[in-house]
């Protein structure tokens, strides 16, 4: 990993991660050892309406999309985000179009990076040439780390001779707080005055950045919100967290 400039950060969590393996630990959390959370507010019922929207916190906030998965289960051998959705768009040209027309509608620069991985960089900027009030910002791309592949049988690294980029994979979406560290793109942003960032997967269009989420976040010193849908699609349920660990379904503030 080092030979390949990986960070300082992306070695220690790749060490944490491979020293689990090999410990036997699971990672399996006990249904026993989780409790349902009580009740949430509602973002359409407590803060709709009654936060003052702000369109100049936008200026402090960067709308993230993780975008380094492959559409491999779906036969494609290109990002996900790649895919035809409807009209000849795609995910990803869905979502330029959502960030244009933010900035558009506010009159003020909504600031858009991906998250992209080592197999999905090249196809997702070459697509983004068509929009090049987005690609051309310097700024656009956050690079996801890579892994060694590990031989179940041996628990060594996996060689592949024909093709030694075959011997790496992406670490998946959980890297996005080790990429932004180890990168040095988190103190890029902070220095840039941007203290909000809304994170979601690229292929998924009904996530979109809300402007009273955000107000609602800076008025209460909040340093987590998850949105969650509800089955009817009609009512957004809000989690409020100062600070916390989240893994599969636990919540652990502290």
């Amino acid at each position: 990993m080092k030979s390949e400039r990986l960070s300082e950060a992306a070695i220690a969590a790749f060490h944490h991660s491979y020293s689990e393996l090999v410990s036997g630990a699971t990672g399996m959390i006990k249904e026993s050892e989780i409790v349902p959370v009580a009740s949430l507010p509602s973002l359409d019922i407590d803060i709709h309406g009654k936060v003052a929207v702000d369109p100049l916190l936008l200026q402090k906030t960067v709308v993230l999309k993780l975008n380094g998965g492959l559409g491999t289960s779906m036969g494609l051998d290109k990002a996900k985000s790649l895919l035809e959705v409807k009209g000849g768009n795609t995910f990803l040209d869905l979502t330029a179009k959502q960030v244009v027309s933010m900035r558009k509608n506010f009159k003020t620069k909504v600031h858009f990076m991906l998250m992209n991985s080592f197999n999905t960089s090249k196809d997702t900027l070459n697509f983004l040439a068509k929009y090049p009030s987005l690609v051309d910002d310097p700024k656009i791309e956050l690079m996801q780390n890579k892994v060694p592949k590990v031989d179940k049988s041996t628990l060594g690294p996996v060689v592949w001779t024909p093709n030694p980029h075959l011997e790496w994979c992406p670490p998946g979406h959980g890297d996005l707080y080790t990429a932004l560290y180890g990168s040095g793109k988190l103190d890029e942003l902070l220095a840039e005055g941007i203290i909000y960032m809304f994170v979601s997967n690229s292929d998924n269009l009904g996530a979109t950045l809300d402007i009273g989420e955000i107000k609602e976040t800076s008025v209460h010193l909040i340093k987590f919100i998850i949105t969650i849908p509800v089955l009817n699609c009609r009512v957004a349920i809000v989690l409020r967290i100062q600070w916390c660990t989240l893994l599969d379904g636990v919540l652990r503030a502290y």
